[in-house]
């Protein structure tokens, strides 16, 4: 009896220790959140590496030792794994064993140019945006979703999303395709229709839109000043065109000489709409094109008072009249 007892006690002890060895892997859990980045050829010293720079020391360690203990083949893994506060070493070395990637969120608005939209894209995803770009700029890669490399801006709607890190430029821009067709519902391009526009040309009245104005509720008045304009086959005379013809938003007065510079973007001096988006407009300002409330007014100047808001005429002589008011105002405050 006496031998039984003192098995039972050694087998205990046994148990109790495995059990303290084992419980920093199991049972503890990550004291921050991190994302391990991994591209095919890593190693389990530079995935512990990548889990003590974003995590801890202590806790990428220990995963490294999960790792090694269980054979894992982490040379094929790619991808980013996202390692919660409170993962225990052995769910988060299970994962990335098992190679269960991690979405990455992409959220991007305010945004004018295709190259800044691609350096974000690039610091966000493995590939970094010269793939991204040249496929921007690709018209065959464009012709794929109906687009010319002036209009493919409009696939990228500003918006949260998520993908996996080590996506392709290709495959990015596949599920952009969706998420577009997902927005122009039969609804909305019967709207489109009915304003005598395409989906792209009312995203680029939009984009237009969007740099005139930053009051929300201003842009459905905006747009369809422009509508009238365009509808009666007036020149748009749109004075963000010209920034973006010149290549420099800095710009705070538009002299008659900017006027004149030569571009199918400047509306200035080219009838119609410009040939693609001269930003990323938001969805709802596309929205607030196409349910632009109706007026008869074809002029617009910045109000002196610098809030932000327009004063809206339906006759040249009362825009000249607010236009001398608002040249008084920048003069005053030295706006060259």
């Amino acid at each position: 009896m006496k031998k039984k007892w003192i098995i039972c006690a050694i087998v205990a002890a046994v148990v109790l220790i495995l059990v303290a060895l084992a419980a920093p892997y199991l049972f503890s859990g990550a004291p921050a959140e991190g994302l391990i980045k991994m591209r095919k050829g890593s190693t389990i010293e530079s995935i512990s590496d990548s889990i003590q720079a974003h995590v801890e020391v202590t806790y990428g360690k220990r995963v490294a030792t999960l790792l090694s203990l269980m054979g894992a083949n982490v040379e094929k893994r790619e991808g980013a794994f996202r390692i919660t506060q409170g993962m225990s070493p052995f769910t988060a070395a299970r994962f990335i064993k098992n190679g269960a990637q991690s979405g990455v969120r992409f959220t991007f608005n305010n945004v004018r140019t295709l190259d800044e939209w691609t350096d974000r894209w690039g610091e966000t995803f493995m590939d970094g945006p010269d793939g991204m770009r040249k496929a921007l700029r690709d018209s065959a890669v464009c012709a794929k979703y109906g687009k010319t490399p002036q209009t493919i801006a409009c696939l990228l709607m500003p918006d949260t999303y998520e993908f996996y890190w080590n996506i392709s430029p290709e495959k990015m821009l596949d599920r952009m395709f969706d998420y577009y067709n997902d927005f122009w519902t039969s609804e909305r391009k019967a709207k489109a229709e009915r304003l005598g526009l395409t989906p792209d040309e009312v995203a680029t009245v939009a984009s237009i839109v969007e740099e005139e104005t930053v009051k929300a509720d201003e842009r459905g008045k905006v747009a369809r000043l422009y509508l009238n304009r365009y509808q009666q086959g007036m020149r748009l005379q749109a004075d963000p065109t010209v920034k973006f013809a010149i290549g420099d938003f800095s710009i705070k007065r538009i002299t008659v000489p900017m006027t004149q510079i030569n571009s199918p973007y400047n509306t200035y001096r080219v009838n119609g709409l410009p040939p693609g988006p001269i930003r990323l407009p938001e969805k709802s300002t596309i929205d607030a094109v196409l349910d632009a409330p109706q007026h008869d007014y074809l002029y617009m100047c910045a109000r002196p008072d610098f809030s932000g808001y327009h004063d809206f005429t339906r006759d040249y002589a009362s825009h000249l009249d607010n236009a001398h008011r608002y040249q008084a105002a920048l003069n005053s405050r030295g706006i060259k």
